[in-house]
């Protein structure tokens, strides 16, 4: 994903690979971790759309400011443990479509200089729009490869 183009793609495809996939997970082990200190579906979701805000808020960072400097962002010292078993789903992945619409708006209207301004980054060598971008389509991957392992979980399905 070395273009502008493939990344707005994926970005764009995401809620309807996310969304299903989520929707197919039963209800019984929706909110249920896999052990302690791992995400459940439910959470794996909700994060997704929790972390919208932190994207558009670093965009206006970096396209407004000179020298921009992005604080990492880790979920496990950020937020509480059970922000996202308490979010409802179904409002979470309502805004993570509409919020994606949005985002895949804004940042198709971009121009090239954009997307290549830089920031100092806590834990990157180097970080541009583009990185940070195609980064959340990998993002957004991650965790519905997550979401689908907790799906296919062979032990849950038995019960």
């Amino acid at each position: 994903m070395n273009s502008t183009a493939a990344v707005i793609d994926a970005l764009e495809r995401a809620p309807a690979i996310v969304v299903p996939l989520v929707r197919e997970v039963r209800p019984s082990v929706l909110k249920r971790r896999p052990q302690p200190g791992r995400w459940s579906a439910h959470e794996h979701a909700c994060h997704l759309a929790h972390v919208h805000a932190l994207f558009f808020s670093r965009l206006d960072q970096m396209l407004a400011s000179p020298r921009p400097v992005i604080t990492p962002y880790n979920p496990d010292k950020s937020d509480p443990d059970e922000l996202l078993l308490n979010m409802d789903l179904d409002q979470s992945l309502r805004q993570f479509e509409a919020d994606r619409r949005r985002l895949v708006t804004r940042i198709r209207g971009l121009t090239p200089e954009e997307w290549a301004r830089a920031a100092s980054h806590g834990e990157y060598s180097h970080y541009s729009v583009f990185i940070m971008f195609r980064h959340l389509a990998l993002h957004d991957f991650l965790h519905a490869y997550r979401i689908e392992e907790l799906l296919l979980k062979k032990e849950w399905s038995e019960e």
